[in-house]
């Protein structure tokens, strides 16, 4: 990849919009118990349109990358990811933190009667609780999907409201694997696949979307839109104006001489800005290298180089059986689970456009579709290269 960054900096190491009336949610009507009505076919059909439409509007690479995940496993993987948009914007919808833990509260809640098969009439906690009972149905996901999970992701959205900062490097790390990464893990026990060495790649592969995806909105958190001024969130304190912040490890921004201040005032032009957002792209790209690696290396015959650290883990079940696959049987497994890692694909296409604009995190065009990736990603799931 050709390098265009002043010789300063080193290159990469080799490798509120329209939603349809049919979708709106609608009030649940409750039974003589105070519990809610199973849901019909139709409130389940409005459930699936309102999800698509909400990847359709906002996060077009997963709506893309459907196409990809087993068909057994697409009403989950769209259930899954709506989940994690309509959480991620309690943070943009509200600038009071009460009101913001009570919207997770209620999806705690949501998540939990979903799961048991009773869920809100809220279209995403219909469309769950469908993707589950389909997985029964069929056969297949006899685990279900778990609880456990979907709170982490929750739990550390919850950390993130009101933006406040990574202390470091490994804490945005950190936040990656407890959302991104367990998205994945999510969705690969919907297809079903219990597999350390494709839950190894998903991890690599969930912490560098992660990374990427809180560069992308570094513009959007620093220079907030204006607030709702006619929400009801005004007897809560949430009507004033919010503040920007620089989500940009603060470990990184010191090592760079950044000063948020400084990028709250001249943006892209602040200095250091350009060398913070390339340290930590690079560790985003690094992860895509390291699941490049750990592909060549078993394609090779050989071993994976390094443990998966979070093996050990509570929701990381494993038997001895699965623990002790050969190389072919886990290449094997990769194959079945390669459609859920293809948000690899999409994360290196933006981190190639952020290097071609040297790094410069407000340009515009960082913000637009990629029209590459439709093929792009058909090219590298027919190689099954990432």
């Amino acid at each position: 990849m050709k390098a265009v960054r002043p010789p300063s900096r080193l290159p990469w190491r080799a490798s509120r919009p329209h939603i349809c009336h049919a979708c709106r949610r609608q009030y649940a009507t409750a039974t003589t118990d105070g519990s809610t009505t199973v849901a019909s076919a139709a409130e389940k059909d409005r459930a699936l349109a309102y999800c698509s439409n909400l990847l359709r509007t906002y996060d077009s690479p997963s709506f893309t990358l459907q196409t990809f995940v087993p068909p057994s496993a697409r009403t989950a993987y769209l259930a899954i990811r709506a989940f994690n948009i309509d959480i991620a914007r309690i943070a943009d919808a509200t600038s009071n933190p009460t009101v913001g833990r009570m919207r997770m509260q209620f999806w705690r809640d949501a998540v939990t009667r979903a799961l048991s098969g009773n869920p809100p009439k809220e279209p995403v906690a219909v469309l769950l609780a469908h993707a589950l009972e389909s997985l029964h149905t069929q056969g297949i996901g006899s685990g279900g999907l778990s609880k456990s999970w979907f709170l982490r992701v929750i739990n550390e959205r919850e950390k993130a409201l009101g933006n406040p900062p990574y202390p470091t490097l490994a804490a945005l790390e950190r936040y990656a694997e407890n959302t991104y990464s367990t998205l994945l893990y999510l969705t690969l026990q919907a297809v079903p696949l219990a597999s350390v060495t494709v839950d190894h790649l998903a991890s690599h592969i969930g912490k560098a979307v992660g990374i990427a995806a809180v560069l992308r909105g570094v513009p959007l958190v620093a220079f907030p839109p204006p607030a709702n001024h006619h929400s009801n969130q005004a007897e809560f304190g949430g009507g004033s104006q919010r503040q920007g912040a620089v989500l940009l490890p603060l470990d990184v921004m010191a090592e760079n001489g950044v000063k948020e201040e400084e990028v709250l005032r001249h943006g892209a032009e602040a200095p250091g800005l350009r060398d913070a957002v390339f340290a930590v792209a690079t560790r985003a790209n690094d992860h895509l290298i390291t699941a490049r690696a750990m592909l060549d290396n078993l394609r090779a015959g050989g071993e994976v180089d390094h443990e998966f650290e979070h093996a050990h883990e509570e929701e990381h079940r494993y038997s001895t059986a699965q623990l002790s696959k050969g190389v072919a049987a886990q290449l094997e497994d990769v194959e079945k689970g390669f459609g859920v890692l293809m948000p690899a694909v999409a994360t290196a296409l933006w981190l190639d456009r952020l290097q071609k604009v040297d790094f410069d995190v407000f340009e515009p065009s960082l913000r637009t579709t990629d029209w590459k990736l439709p093929w792009k990603a058909y090219r590298a799931y027919k190689k099954k290269m990432l």
